[in-house]
C-alpha cells in the first residue's frame, strides 16, 4: 500500500483565497482587539478552509517498473590492435555479471564500430546507443556503459542520451600513453586539368611514446608504380607534386616507413584519388562545301561547353576565279599554315567533313596532319561523294591513316544502317539506342561510299554489309571514317529519325580519349568489402584477372560476358588500399579505402572524447589497464546504483540511476473531512464561542 496526502478542492482555488484573506483579516482583528472567543474562531475559520481544500488519503495500488542500462561495446577496427580485443571481452563479461545481479534492472548490449572503415564515417557509438533508446522512456534510463577504446567520432552528436540526464560512462580498453605513427593530409587536389600539376600537402607525425626521430621515408606511388621515395621532416607539412597526364581517376598512395613500437601501419598509408579532366578541347571543323548536313556537326559540337570549335567551311575553292577584288568580298581567308603548320598540335580533333582535293590545302598540311594523329591527335572523315572521285581525301598523305580506300564507286539506295558483330561489343555503339534488335528500328539513308577495309573495326554497316563507320588506332592517335553524308536525316526525324545526336557524340569523345568510351579497359569498384571488376573489350572471350592486394597477395579470378563487349567478376575483399588488376592485356588499379579515413586517423586509446560527456551527464572514464600497462589483471569497474543527483562515479566504481518509475494500476481516495464531521466541528467550535461571549 502507498498512501500519500492529496487535496481535491470543493469550489475553485481563488475563492477559497478570497476566504482565506478575509478569515485571516477577521481572526487578525480580533486577536488584536482581545475579543472574547478569538482562539475559537480561528480554529473555526482554520476548519472551514479545510474542508474546502478537502483533504484526502489516497492509497496508489503502483507497479514497479525496472530501469534499463545499456552497455555499448566497440568492436571497430581499432579495438582489435594489440590486446584490446581480449581487454573488452573480459570487461563485458563481468561488467554483465555485475548487472545481471542488480534487482529491478533490465540491460541491453550494443554491438557497435562494425561499419566499413573504408567509407570513412568513424566508429559511431552514440548512433547504435540512440537506436537502442527509441523504445526506453527517460524515466526508466539509468545509463549507459561504452566498452571501447575512446576513438568515437560521433560524441558531438549525441542527443537523446543527453536530454535523459542518465550518466554515460566510458570503460577504456588499451593502454594510456599509446604510440603511433601516421600521415596527416592537409591538402589534396580532387579535380585536376589534363596536362596541368597539382600539389599535395601532408605530414608525417609520430605521437605517444615513441622513438625520436627527425626524418622519415615517404613512398610515392601512382597508379600503382612508385614514382619517388622521398626524406620528410617529422611533424613538418611537406609538398609532393602530382602531374596530371591523363583523363578519369589518378591514384597517390603514399606510404610512411614503419616505426618500432608504434600501433599500427595502417594509418602509414594515405589514399588520394584525384579526377583527371580536359579543359576545353579543341576542335578543327573543316566543311569542303555548304551541304545540308554541314550544320549537323557545327550544332553537336557547339552544344558541348567543353569542346572549343574552330569551324571553316570552303565557300570559293581557288577554281572559281570571278574577277571580284578580294576587298569586295565579304569572306574569311583560309588561315592555312596558321591552322595546319603552326597551331596544328593545339587541337585535339580535326574533323573532314565532306572535303575534297580543290587546292586549298597544299599536300605538305595534310601530311602535318596525318604525323598529327601519329603522334595522338585525332580526325574524323565524314565522306562525301566526292571521296570516291580523282579528288578524294584518300588520294593525299592521309592515305596513310585512313583505313578505308574508295572503289571509285557510290552506292545510291535506301537503306538502315546496321550495327554489326564488333559494333556491339564496341562503346561507340554498344547498346546505341533503337539498335538493340537485328533489324533497328531507325530511319533509312540513302548513299553510302564503297570502301575496301583491311584493317580497324567496322562498328556499322549499310546495304550487303557494305563498311559504314569504321574505327582504327594509329600509332598513339586515333581515326573514323563515316562513309555517308546522310545522317542529317536523324536529326531532321525522317522516317523515324534515329540516334544521331548520341552516336555522333560518342564517337567524337571516343576520337578525344574519353576514358569511359575506351573499347579496351579494365576497371573496378568497391562496396561493403566486396569488389567488382569489368571488363570492356572487343575480343570475344577475356583472360583470367589477376588482383593483388596491397599486402602482395594475388589472386586469379575468371570473369562472365554480361553484355556484347562487357565482362564483368566478383570478390569478397578485406584489405585497404590500392589494388592492382591486370589481364596481361590491360592493367588498372583501384583505390580500396576513404581518402581520409576516421577509423585510423587516430588510433591511440583515449578518453578525452569522451570526457565531457561523462562529465556533462555525472559519468565517469575508467581504464582498463593500469597506468604501468600491465595486461595480466584489469581494473574491472564495481557497478552499483545511485539516486538521481547523487554522485555516479568513483576511482574504482561506476553508478547506474535507481529512477524508481512505476504505473499507477489502481486509486483509493479516504476523505479526512466528510460532510456531517465538518459540520460537527463547525458548530462546536461556534457554540462553544458563543458561551465564552455569554459568561
Amino acid at each position: 500500500m502507498n498512501w500519500t496526502l492529496t487535496f481535491l478542492p470543493v469550489v475553485p482555488l481563488w475563492l477559497i483565497g478570497i476566504f482565506a484573506v478575509l478569515g485571516v483579516a477577521v481572526v487578525a482583528l480580533a486577536l488584536v482587539f482581545r475579543v472574547r472567543g478569538s482562539l475559537l474562531r480561528t480554529c473555526a475559520t482554520l476548519v472551514l478552509l479545510l474542508a474546502l481544500l478537502n483533504p484526502v488519503l489516497r492509497d496508489e495500488d503502483r507497479e514497479v517498473l525496472s530501469d534499463v542500462a545499456v552497455v555499448v561495446v566497440d568492436q571497430s577496427p581499432s579495438q582489435s590492435l594489440l590486446d584490446r580485443t581480449r581487454q573488452t571481452e573480459i570487461a563485458e563479461e563481468k561488467i554483465l555479471e555485475q548487472i545481471e545481479k542488480i534487482p529491478n534492472l533490465d540491460v541491453r548490449v550494443v554491438k557497435a564500430g562494425r561499419s566499413n572503415p573504408e567509407q570513412g564515417n568513424g566508429t559511431r557509438l552514440f548512433s547504435a546507443l540512440d537506436t537502442a533508446l527509441v523504445d526506453v522512456p527517460p524515466d526508466r534510463f539509468a545509463g549507459a556503459i561504452m566498452i571501447t577504446d575512446g576513438q568515437v567520432h560521433d560524441a558531438t552528436e549525441a542527443n537523446v542520451p543527453l536530454a535523459t540526464g542518465a550518466p554515460i560512462h566510458g570503460v577504456i580498453s588499451g593502454h594510456r600513453n599509446e604510440g603511433d605513427r601516421r600521415i596527416v593530409i592537409e591538402q589534396a587536389p580532387r579535380f585536376g586539368i589534363v596536362g596541368q600539376q597539382q600539389e599535395i600537402v601532408l605530414r608525417v607525425e609520430d605521437s605517444g611514446a615513441l622513438p625520436r626521430r627527425d626524418v622519415a621515408k615517404l613512398t610515392v606511388s601512382v597508379d600503382g608504380k612508385v614514382t619517388e621515395i622521398v626524406q620528410v621532416d617529422i611533424g613538418q607539412p611537406v609538398t609532393i607534386p602530382l602531374d596530371i597526364d591523363h583523363g578519369g581517376p589518378i591514384i597517390t598512395e603514399l606510404v610512411a616507413e614503419g616505426v618500432d613500437g608504434e600501433l599500427s601501419l595502417q594509418n602509414n598509408r594515405a589514399l588520394i584519388t584525384t579526377q583527371g579532366i580536359r579543359d576545353r578541347l579543341r576542335v578543327l571543323l573543316v566543311s569542303g562545301e555548304p551541304h545540308t548536313g554541314e550544320r549537323t556537326w557545327r550544332n553537336l559540337l557547339k552544344a558541348d561547353a567543353a569542346v572549343d570549335l574552330v569551324h571553316f567551311t570552303i565557300l570559293r575553292p581557288p577554281e572559281k576565279q570571278d574577277g571580284t577584288p578580294i576587298k569586295e568580298l565579304s569572306l574569311i581567308a583560309f588561315p592555312t599554315r596558321e591552322l595546319f603548320s603552326i597551331k596544328l598540335d593545339e587541337f585535339d580533333l580535326i574533323v573532314f567533313d565532306r572535303y575534297q582535293r580543290r587546292g586549298v590545302l597544299p599536300l605538305i598540311y595534310l601530311s602535318n596532319v596525318a604525323n598529327f594523329v601519329q603522334k595522338g591527335g585525332a580526325i574524323l572523315s565524314a565522306a562525301g561523294p566526292a571521296f570516291a572521285s580523282p579528288l578524294s581525301l584518300y588520294r593525299t598523305p592521309l592515305s596513310a591513316v585512313l583505313p578505308g580506300a574508295p572503289t571509285g564507286s557510290v552506292t545510291t539506295v535506301p537503306f538502315r544502317p546496321q550495327i554489326t558483330d564488333q559494333g556491339r561489343r564496341h562503346p561507340v555503339t554498344r547498346a546505341l539506342p533503337g539498335g538493340e534488335t537485328s533489324t533497328p528500328t531507325w530511319g533509312r539513308w540513302f548513299r553510302l561510299i564503297d570502301v575496301e577495309s583491311s584493317s580497324g573495326h567496322t562498328v556499322m554497316s549499310g546495304p550487303d554489309n557494305k563498311p559504314l563507320m569504321i574505327l582504327e588506332r594509329k600509332g598513339e592517335g586515333r581515326v573514323a571514317q563515316l562513309l555517308s553524308d546522310h545522317a542529317w536525316l536523324w536529326a531532321r526525324g525522317y522516317d523515324g529519325g534515329g540516334p544521331q545526336s548520341e552516336l555522333l557524340r560518342r564517337l567524337a569523345h571516343w576520337l578525344m580519349k574519353e576514358p569511359d568510351l575506351e573499347e579496351e579497359a579494365l576497371s573496378a569498384s568497391h562496396k561493403d568489402n566486396q569488389l567488382t571488376i569489368e571488363r570492356r573489350t572487343m575480343l570475344t572471350k577475356t583472360p583470367q584477372v589477376t588482383v593483388t592486394a596491397p599486402s602482395g597477395k594475388s589472386s586469379t579470378m575468371d570473369l562472365k560476358q554480361t553484355s556484347d563487349g562487357i565482362w564483368r567478376g566478383g570478390q569478397e575483399i578485406d584489405e585497404i588500399g590500392v589494388y592492382q588488376l591486370t589481364d596481361g592485356i590491360v592493367s588498372s588499379v583501384v583505390a580500396v579505402g576513404s581518402t581520409d579515413p576516421k577509423e585510423y586517423s587516430d588510433i591511440r586509446a583515449t578518453g578525452d572524447k569522451l570526457k565531457p560527456i561523462a562529465d556533462q551527464t555525472n559519468g565517469g572514464i575508467h581504464w582498463l589497464a593500469s597506468r604501468a600497462g600491465q595486461t595480466a589483471s584489469l581494473n574491472i569497474p564495481r557497478i552499483r546504483m545511485t539516486n538521481p543527483g547523487r554522485r555516479s562515479a568513483g576511482s574504482d566504481w561506476l553508478g547506474l540511476r535507481q529512477n524508481n518509475a512505476y504505473v499507477v494500476r489502481s486509486l483509493r481516495d479516504v476523505p479526512i473531512f466528510s460532510g456531517l464531521a465538518v459540520v460537527l466541528a463547525i458548530l462546536g467550535l461556534l457554540g462553544l464561542t458563543w458561551y465564552r461571549e455569554g459568561r
